[in-house]
């Protein structure tokens, strides 16, 4: 009987452990946005592997979380909608780029703020954007050049004077 009792206040303190987890990984991601947020829009022409949930940051400071990802039929971008903290003023001009936390890791939306006067309102969308980069097609790119870019056999290159060496040092 004391061992069924262990094991049932085991069980207990295992649920309570995962349960208290649960809220401190909640709370801590952020989970669910800032309450009062503001929403705008921008559109990519490709997010990458960017996924709702992402941070948004101005100046590497979290000021939001990307609510919503969703095609649009028409224009074939990316609609995004943005859930930024209302204490965040972004001006109109501002931009919007998707960006890499590092070469292993996610992605997050980045903002740099503009120079204008009027700030882009709730519900307003962020014109300037730039799309998530391929990284591992760029690297691919790079490492098998096309075949146009080396000179035809027995063509002189162009003269360059800053790429000659100099006759004396």
């Amino acid at each position: 009987m004391r061992e069924q009792w262990a094991e049932t206040l085991m069980g207990f303190l295992v649920l309570v452990l995962a349960a208290g987890f649960l809220v401190y990984s909640l709370t801590v991601g952020g989970v669910g946005g800032q309450p009062g947020g503001y929403e705008v829009t921008a559109k990519f022409g490709q997010v990458g592997s960017l996924a709702p949930g992402a941070a948004v940051s101005v100046a590497g400071v979290k000021v939001g979380t990307v609510s919503d990802i969703r095609l649009d039929p028409k224009t074939y971008l990316a609609i995004t909608k943005l859930n930024l903290d209302p204490d965040v003023k972004l001006p109109s001009d501002s931009t919007a780029k998707i960006t890499s936390d590092s070469l292993l890791g996610g992605v997050h939306v980045a903002i740099a703020p503009g120079g204008a006067a009027d700030d882009i309102k709730p519900g307003g969308e962020i014109d300037n954007t730039q799309g998530a980069v391929d990284l591992f097609g760029l690297i691919g790119s790079v490492m098998r050049p096309q075949g146009d870019a080396a000179p035809a056999a027995g063509a002189a290159p162009a003269a360059n004077p800053a790429a000659t060496a100099p006759d004396s040092y």
